[in-house]
């Protein structure tokens, strides 16, 4: 090793989230998130229909859906709840996805969970 490079010396890290680099970014997972009943079973409900997405064919509304849903249970996951802006983006993709919802209980389950 060369003696003019820099030196980095990171000590315990433990409990930490940091990021490095130009376009690094850093989420921290410490601790756990408290979920309501409610929040609990769309969470579920969400998982189901992401699962059941994958056995119908590929189409734009279901990549938009899956996409939304996929934003929905990150965010769930990370702070214990759906924001409404969120759910009625669900309810808007769901709506334009009423073929779908006759198919899948699923789909089904989590319109339920948002009202409609």
């Amino acid at each position: 090793m060369a003696t003019d490079e820099p030196n980095v010396s990171i000590g315990d890290v433990s409990h930490s989230t940091f990021a490095i680099g130009s376009h690094a970014q850093a989420v921290s997972h410490h601790g756990s998130v408290q979920r309501d009943e409610a929040a609990e079973e769309l969470l579920k409900a969400v998982r189901e229909l992401r699962a059941d997405l994958t056995r119908v064919r590929a189409g734009e509304q279901t990549a938009a859906l899956d996409a939304e849903l996929s934003r929905t249970e990150d965010e769930i996951t990370r702070t214990g709840e759906a924001a409404p802006s969120r759910r009625e983006r669900l309810r808007e993709l769901l709506a334009d996805s009423q073929a779908l919802l006759s198919v899948l209980a699923s789909a089904g389950a989590v319109a339920g969970l948002l009202g409609m």
